[in-house]
């Protein structure tokens, strides 16, 4: 008897049968039905199919109107989606809000910009070549975490422009398949402050409570003073720790994976120092935004770190912080400077249901990139 159920596939078990049943969904599919897709004879492709008939790339995208809300997906389990894919056009990503819901809650357990889940959250294009979540030329989101769900996966996304409609390019690809007994639910989490309070460490995750596993953490740090500004350290809060965490870092640099304020530690021909990019499967600076000296003066900076092999284990509560720590200006005696700067994250998380109420969104302007 075949026993794998198709999931956490790797290059170890490609080779297994398996009786689980793939399937998929997209503007050529809205249901994933078997059988279902291509069978479009309207959408916006149409125009450009004309002459050729029903299966001719006749609905490749969907519009979504200003304040509108559509609903991507709507599948009865069990089973797990394994990819998604999107390109949206037209449309700030900010103003662009995915949201999962699990089972027949009416809490979302993933309410995040459609750019920052992707780890974009400057609305510009970077490339990042993760694991868990790819970014490929041009503009084109991809998404490999695996989420399993026993009853029912709904995701939607909001439109919160006022006058502009947003066009989506998307799939969905899943899985129909018994899940094991301690399968526990994807989440994740946006939360911004701007400008983050003096001396005020950053919440990038709290109010959680139940069992599961922290698996990762993007951020999108705007900069507010000039020098280096990653000397803050990120704390977790495990199963009742109050005062003090039981995970303390050292940097915030340190805690993705750099070292040495990302510096290459080599000058230009101009004598100076700079940012280095890069993204790996685990961790990644993917985003450097550099200050031209008049209109764009904030420097910005994209980083993400995955817990894939190490994810921090909780039982019944975790929250998760980050300081912002510069350097003041005197050479002696060297002191720390708390940054009033503008960041942004995401945390991303597996635990059990229910999930709790997430904090309000912030209200588009409040969201905005300046």
């Amino acid at each position: 008897m075949n026993d794998f159920n198709g999931l956490g596939c790797n290059m170890g078990n490609l080779f297994r049968l398996s009786n689980a049943r793939t399937r998929s969904i997209s503007p050529e599919n809205f249901t994933g039905e078997k059988g279902g897709g291509g069978r479009a004879e309207d959408g916006t492709g149409a125009i450009h199919a004309r002459g050729l008939g029903i299966g001719w790339k006749v609905s490749p995208s969907i519009r979504i109107e200003p304040g509108e809300t559509r609903c991507l997906a709507d599948i009865e389990g069990p089973g797990a989606i394994q990819q998604i894919w999107m390109t949206p056009a037209n449309a700030q990503w900010r103003d662009l809000i995915l949201r999962i819901f699990w089972d027949e809650q009416e809490q979302p357990s993933v309410e995040v910009p459609l750019g920052d889940f992707f780890a974009c959250g400057w609305n510009r294009y970077a490339q990042v070549s993760s694991l868990a979540v790819c970014v490929n030329p041009g503009r084109a989101f991809n998404c490999y975490w695996e989420m399993p769900f026993c009853g029912r996966a709904r995701m939607t996304l909001e439109n919160r422009s006022p006058e502009q409609h947003a066009i989506l390019y998307y799939q969905i690809n899943y899985v129909l398949t018994p899940l094991p007994e301690d399968a526990a639910y994807f989440h994740a989490q946006f939360r911004r402050n701007n400008p983050l309070p003096y001396k005020q460490d950053h919440t990038i995750l709290d109010g959680v409570s139940g069992a599961g596993q922290y698996v990762g953490t993007y951020m999108a740090w705007g900069v507010n003073n000039a020098g280096w500004w990653g000397e803050g350290e990120i704390k977790f809060f495990l199963d009742g720790d109050t005062e003090y965490p039981t995970i303390c870092g050292t940097g915030t640099e340190d805690y993705f994976c750099g070292a040495y304020n990302f510096d290459s530690g080599t000058v230009d021909e101009n004598f100076q120092r700079s940012y280095v990019e890069f993204t790996t499967p685990y961790a990644g600076l993917p985003q450097v935004i550099r200050p031209d000296g008049t209109y764009n003066s904030q420097q910005r900076f994209g980083m993400y770190r995955w817990h894939i092999p190490d994810p921090v284990r909780f039982q019944a509560d975790l929250r998760v912080t980050m300081q912002a720590l510069g350097w003041r200006t005197e050479r002696a005696q060297r002191r720390y400077l708390p940054l009033q700067d503008d960041i942004a994250s995401v945390a991303y998380w597996y635990q059990t249901l229910p999930t709790q109420k997430f904090p309000a969104l912030p209200d588009r302007d409040t969201l905005e990139i300046i």
